[in-house]
């Protein structure tokens, strides 16, 4: 397997990572590897220096995270990999197969604009864990991830291409109240009919956030959302809401 064919075109840069999570992979300890650069602009992210300036980050060394997996081998047993988008970065595949021949399972946290890169690492059986952001309903999709070009076409194929990728997998939308409404989360239902899991993740304000002004929805908003999704997918959770 050519592993250049199933990675991104930007040198891979791992900005930090967390050496223990029980909330990034569902049902295992895992560590978190944050890799720089995004191509979307999402105005409401939370990690706008890792999106907009990843080369002023602190550049991690492959080599130590390797050799710290190495060493809590037997105490984790996933590594999740996270960004900005993973799927920009030269080196990804390589980097995956290099963690799977340790005994881990990798989880892919993406934004599902690079189908292409998504197939690839399904072929080459890299990945047990994929979560995938759906942003918002295609018709507002390019003002949520501040690219009015956006091609929705792409995002629409790795959804399919994630539901029929035998592994496990969820759908997760980042709730703004700025953004979404009963109409958007409808639309998203729809786009994702059928699926396994989908999320409603609270929106939390930060002082890394890229712009400010947006507001999380109530509790009692996003239970509403969540009946809305519920014909459409197996099943529906509400996640970071106090």
């Amino acid at each position: 397997m050519d592993f250049g064919e199933i990675s991104g075109g930007v040198r891979m840069r791992v900005c930090g990572y967390n050496k223990t999570t029980l909330l990034d992979y569902p049902e295992h300890v895992a560590a978190t590897v944050f890799v720089g650069g995004c191509n979307f602009r999402c105005p409401f992210c939370q990690n706008s220096d890792l999106v907009l300036r990843p080369e002023v980050q602190p550049a991690i060394r492959e080599t130590e995270i390797l050799g710290f997996l190495e060493k809590r081998k037997g105490i984790l047993t996933g590594v999740c990999l996270t960004g900005g988008e993973p799927t920009l970065a030269a080196g990804l595949g390589e980097f995956i197969r290099k963690v799977k021949e340790m005994g881990y399972l990798v989880k892919l946290d993406t934004n599902g604009y690079r189908p292409e890169i998504l197939r690839g690492l399904l072929s080459a059986h890299l990945l047990d864990y994929i979560a995938m952001d759906v942003k918002n309903s295609m018709e507002r999709y390019g003002e949520t991830v501040g690219d009015a070009s956006v091609d929705t076409g792409r995002i629409r194929e790795s959804v399919h291409i994630i539901m029929e990728s035998g592994i496990s997998y969820e759908f997760r939308t980042t709730v703004v109240k700025e953004l979404h409404g009963e109409k958007e989360i409808t639309a998203i239902g729809r786009e994702v009919e059928g699926a396994d899991k989908y999320f409603l993740q609270s929106y939390r304000d930060s002082e890394g956030v890229m712009k400010a002004g947006f507001h999380a929805c109530e509790r009692n908003e996003l239970e509403r959302f969540a009946e809305c999704v519920r014909p459409y997918v197996g099943g529906v959770w509400l996640r970071g809401v106090d």
